[in-house]
């Protein structure tokens, strides 16, 4: 049952007492009665975790200054213990009224560096300071934050020039739907979303209910995935409203803060590039208990600095009957954005299926425009016959637009002329899961009025591409251009052997001077000045290890086949001073997420990863390595459907088939040996790692974090399944491992956030296929993370999480080391 006052969890009683070494005792003689506390993890583990982590560096717009952001360590649980309401899709912090702890990554100082070089000027701020970054003003002289304080969130700005930073409201943002914040075009002031005038307290839920909660179909379908956080009842509608209800208001930098229009549920606005009109998107009742906010009737409208309402976009209804399959959209307008090379031009995008990808049709997606005062007729910019995925703005002849379909994993860009609109020109077409034959995105640039544009060639006939630049040997970032008539790509730089550099920024307009972040195996990442041209970068920051522990550890991209002769290929990691001649073979753990495709080829494509400069974070299984673990990572678990079958219907067969090659290809190399190989993963990969125990016998243990297990509880889909579970019933049978909890006989560790957010991986899917195993006599154990989401962010969470799954691997996979036998 929830407090719905304090958005808390009261866990069932045997769920606490699952984690509780009382319940452990028949499988660990390290067992006593003492009350369960959170643990350590070995050294240097723990040290690690608690080393400062390095600034976050932003260039400005204007190409001149970076702004070095310091981050919070990992939060104490007492930070995630605040108070937390889950409503309609969001979480939130009642104190402040934004985002909930656990979504949110403080930062708690600043300091600007001109890219000229020179030591970084620190910004006073208050003392135990901590923000979240509100960006850059578009003329690039003034930072907006986010201030967090007892009574609220205030917007506050720094200034470049003089490194001083100023209050510019009292706590009075509404964060709650997000970061409801936008500056204007001209750098003057920021629209933000405010919390209404006298508000008042929020609503007392605590009173009786005065009747049952009763829902009715009408025989209407409404087929819709396993939503997180939805509102359940009248009192979390009267929440909703009291926190969700913001007011739009004007924050000039110079003067006083003004409103703007009426309060309403405002789930989203943007600033015109004219700085003149304001598209906003408010939700209106009746409200749904089955999907989130974002799917609520709504009111999409534009009005000008006054809160007058110039045109109204759309009456958008609830949307809680789309159908399951990934190409399938909402009828009606959607997408619904500002052009950004135009000053007042709406863009948006309608199905013209019905939004239903089932059903036959030649154009799936019209865009059109509407420029102000948007007294005209819409114009059709293109017609597609697969759905929009995005547009790139660059001037009045010229944009680009991207379609995709899912089914078949294809994607089209088109070249079009807005000027003349109606119709469009293909230029690349392509699996968009090919990354070896992947020709980049295209660059964009701030144009002065807080917009992103396409960074045209000094010639203006064609635009530049970046891209990761995979190949067989390794991810080799690039710069190139691509010729607008013809489509031709040319490389204008690429980086070098054994580096991994990635474009962040220009610094001319020929193109020639770049803001660059390079790094390479040994050495972590830094930004630097290059010129294309040639000569020696020079150096912007420099960041130390973070971990210089694992600075001994070697790693190396190891390929192989599975039995079908699929490639596949994983990234071997061994502990530093590890010799296999002199030490033979060792304990082994293989942390895997499978993945759909849909092209045998594509699926099979090796990416060499020894350019990058990898040290673990959070939870990450890589920590393992310090305790004297192999690890094989992200060992290919590819599940292909060819000629057209869907992929999960030989789910097991292919997924059996990936480990048995993974687990030959590390014995086969003298580095394990069967018998002391782990499997584990997160999320998808705990339901791997499930399967993999019920299906084979290939592992002594396996290691399985907020999973889901039983997928008759997720009916409507999951992951890649587009299927309900009426259309393929044996499919979500034989994917649950649920189902052959009878026939894990390796022992299971399963850990799983008591406040997972996640989208299907329900806290009571471990629950209950923890019951199952216990049920069936299975070695198991099942830890609850305390306020933890679906990714652990308290130190103590982290630290134990760390502990748990050492100790475990260190009963079941190296007994004869005389280990403590015991979480």
């Amino acid at each position: 049952m929830r407090n719905r006052l304090m958005g808390q969890v009261v866990l069932p009683m045997f769920v606490l007492l699952a984690a509780t070494p009382a319940l452990a005792q028949a499988q660990s003689p390290a067992a006593n009665d003492a009350a369960p506390v959170y643990q350590q993890p070995p050294a240097p583990i723990a040290d690690i975790l608690d080393a400062r982590p390095s600034p976050t560096p932003s260039l400005s717009p204007d190409r001149t200054t970076l702004a070095l952001y310091d981050r919070a360590n990992l939060p104490p649980i007492a930070e995630l213990a605040e108070p937390m309401l889950r409503l309609g899709g969001y979480r939130i912090n009642p104190r402040n009224n934004g985002p909930a702890n656990s979504r949110t990554a403080w930062l708690t100082g600043l300091s600007f560096q001109t890219v000229e070089g020179g030591q970084p000027r620190a910004v006073a701020l208050p003392a135990d300071a901590r923000f979240t970054s509100g960006g850059w003003s578009p003329d690039g002289k003034s930072l907006a934050l986010v201030m967090d304080t007892p009574q609220g969130l205030e917007l506050w700005v720094a200034d470049v020039a003089s490194a001083r930073a100023r209050k510019l409201t009292g706590p009075v943002l509404n964060q709650a739907a997000g970061s409801g914040m936008d500056w204007l075009p001209d750098s003057s002031g920021l629209i933000v979303r405010a919390i209404p005038a006298g508000r008042g307290a929020a609503p007392d839920v605590t009173r009786p209910p005065t009747g049952p909660l009763i829902d009715e179909t009408g025989g209407r379908a409404a087929p819709v995935r396993t939503y997180q956080d939805l509102l359940t009842d009248p009192a979390d509608e009267a929440l909703f409203d009291h926190y969700f209800t913001g007011q739009l208001m004007l924050a000039p930098l110079n003067g006083q803060p003004r409103a703007i229009g009426q309060a309403g549920v405002i789930l989203g606005f943007s600033v015109a590039p004219d700085g003149r009109h304001i598209l906003q998107t408010v939700a209106k009742r009746p409200y749904s208990y089955v999907v989130p906010a974002g799917l609520f009737p709504a009111d999409v409208v534009v009005t000008d600095l006054n809160g007058r309402v110039v045109h109204r976009v759309a009456d958008l209804p609830l949307r809680d009957n789309i159908p399951t399959p990934f190409d399938s959209v909402a009828p009606g307008p959607r997408t619904i954005s500002w052009r950004a090379d135009a000053p007042a031009t709406l863009v948006w995008t309608e199905a013209q299926d019905g939004g239903d990808s089932r059903a036959q049709a030649t154009v799936r997606d019209r865009v059109l425009m509407l420029a102000a005062p948007f007294t005209a007729q819409p114009t059709t910019l293109i017609d597609l016959n697969e759905r929009f995925a995005g547009a790139a703005w660059g001037r009045d002849d010229l944009a680009m637009v991207n379609s995709r379909w899912f089914n078949t994993r294809h994607e089209t860009r088109y070249v079009v002329d807005p000027s003349n609109p109606g119709q469009g020109r293909v230029l690349i077409e392509r699996n968009y899961q090919d990354r070896y034959n992947d020709p980049g995105s295209v660059v964009m640039q701030p144009n002065g009025r807080g917009a992103s544009t396409i960074r045209f060639t000094p010639d203006g006939q064609g635009i530049l591409m970046s891209g990761a630049g995979a190949t067989r040997q390794g991810e080799y970032p690039f710069l190139a251009s691509l010729d607008l008539a013809s489509g031709q790509s040319q490389r204008l730089w690429t980086s070098a052997d054994g580096e991994y550099e990635t474009l962040v920024g220009f610094l001319d307009d020929q193109n020639r001077r770049v803001v660059t972040r390079r790094e390479t195996r040994d050495l972590p990442a830094n930004l630097q000045i290059r010129d294309l041209s040639g000569g020696q970068p020079t150096a912007l920051t420099n960041f130390p290890d973070p971990a210089p522990q694992l600075a001994g550890a070697t790693r190396q991209t190891i390929t192989y086949q599975r039995a079908d002769g699929v490639n596949l290929s994983g990234v071997l990691y061994l502990p530093a001073g590890y010799d296999k001649d002199r030490d033979g073979p060792l304990p082994l753990l293989m942390w895997a997420y499978p993945s759909e495709f849909t092209d045998a080829d594509v699926a099979g494509q090796v990416v060499d990863s020894g350019n990058r400069f990898v040290r673990p974070g959070g939870s990450s299984h890589l920590f393992l390595l310090t305790q004297g673990y192999a690890i094989l990572d992200n060992p290919a678990m590819p599940i292909i459907g060819r000629d057209g079958a869907e992929p999960n219907d030989t789910y097991i067969e292919q997924l059996r088939a990936n480990a048995e090659a993974a687990v030959d290809a590390v014995v086969d190399m003298g580095v394990a040996e069967r018998g002391r190989i782990a499997v584990g993963g997160h999320s998808y990969g705990a339901f791997m790692t499930a399967n993999l125990l019920a299906h084979t016998d290939l592992f002594a243990t396996g290691i399985a974090r907020s999973g889901a297990y039983n997928r008759t509880l997720t009916p409507f889909g999951f992951q890649a399944e587009q299927r309900d579970y009426w259309e393929a019933t044996e499919t979500y049978t034989a994917m649950s491992p649920f189902t052959y909890a009878d026939r894990i006989n390796e022992p299971i560790l399963l850990i799983h956030g008591e406040a997972d957010d996640n989208s299907g991986t329900f806290p009571v899917q471990s629950e209950r296929f923890y019951a199952a195993l216990k049920g069936k006599g299975a070695t198991a154990r099942y830890v609850v993370l305390p306020l933890e989401a679906h990714g652990y962010r308290a130190r103590e969470s982290v630290g134990h999480t760390l502990w748990e799954m050492s100790g475990w691997l260190d009963r079941y996979l190296k007994p004869q080391s005389g280990a403590p036998a015991a979480p």
